[in-house]
């Protein structure tokens, strides 16, 4: 979810709000009904040990909207895995910031489309579910290009509450949340739609977003020819299906997912997944 940008460093930021929030957020994919009693608790509850609940905000291809024909690559990655090892998966949609807080309380057991720099406390697989090309967007009549991180000193950065990018950018973002001309961070289970329509509308200059996502977006919008433009890829990042420290089964978890993974690498069968939403292996080897 490279997610949603308060750092790991103050993690505190991500459920107080890192700057003014974006009050008049239209929200396309409302947060999936969560039956509390299921799903509180889970080092005190252990009616259903071998349900693991899955959740993120829509980030697709990665992961999509909950219940949809296509819930996301990494999604259908997990849920397959975890299935053959004998545990069913629910997969819900929340926003991000919601979604770590719970799964770190123990209310949730994994959330999906993470960066390690997300949750450094959350038990993440050795190899990685998905992979995550992380750029900046302008409004397609915008010329400017990223430089370097002096190269935004004078633009309105648009950021999604609770994302990791790199680093280097979310220090910059935790640096400057206060100043609302230099960083505007929006929240909700599905921000994307408001974000691009913010830049439609010219009331902010640069969005950072996943090259994938941006361009599954346009697809599926009928937007393909004027979608946001790209101005600058700033990282590679690995993505993973990271689980909730509170789970004392995490790391075995963990390990079938890893396990499951790479021999998914080997036979082919992410490929075949992954052909399902017109991507291509990141990687030939685990």
């Amino acid at each position: 979810m490279f997610r949603s940008v308060c750092t790991v460093l103050a993690l505190w930021l991500l459920f107080s709000g890192c700057s003014q929030p974006d009050s008049d957020a239209a929200e396309a994919v409302p947060e999936t009904s969560t039956d509390t009693s299921r799903t509180a608790g889970i080092v005190d509850n252990q009616s259903r040990p071998d349900t693991i609940v899955i959740a993120a905000d829509p980030w697709c291809p990665h992961n999509c909207e909950a219940g949809a024909d296509h819930e996301g690559y990494m999604v259908d990655l997990a849920r397959e895995i975890l299935v053959e090892s004998g545990y069913s998966v629910e997969y819900i949609n929340v926003s991000w910031a919601r979604a770590l807080q719970m799964t770190r309380d123990g209310q949730l057991d994994a959330i999906v489309g993470a960066f390690r720099t997300d949750a450094q406390d959350f038990v993440f697989p050795d190899t990685a579910q998905g992979h995550s090309s992380i750029a900046l967007f302008t409004h397609p009549d915008n010329d400017w290009t990223y430089s370097g991180i002096e190269s935004l000193h004078d633009k309105t950065l648009l950021v999604i509450n609770g994302y990791s990018y790199t680093v280097e950018l979310d220090r910059y973002i935790a640096r400057y949340q206060a100043d609302r001309d230099r960083i505007w961070i929006i929240s909700g289970p599905s921000p994307l739609n408001r974000a691009i329509e913010l830049l439609d509308q010219a009331r902010t200059d640069i969005f950072v977003e996943d090259a994938s996502v941006i361009s599954w977006w346009a697809q599926s919008s009928g937007r393909l020819a004027t979608p946001p433009r790209e101005a600058g890829l700033v990282s590679e990042s690995e993505a993973f299906v990271a689980f909730s420290p509170a789970r004392e089964d995490a790391e075995k978890l963990a390990d079938l997912l890893s396990e499951g993974t790479r021999q998914r690498i080997e036979n082919g069968r992410l490929q075949q997944i992954l052909d399902t939403y017109g991507l291509t292996l990141w990687t030939e080897t685990p």
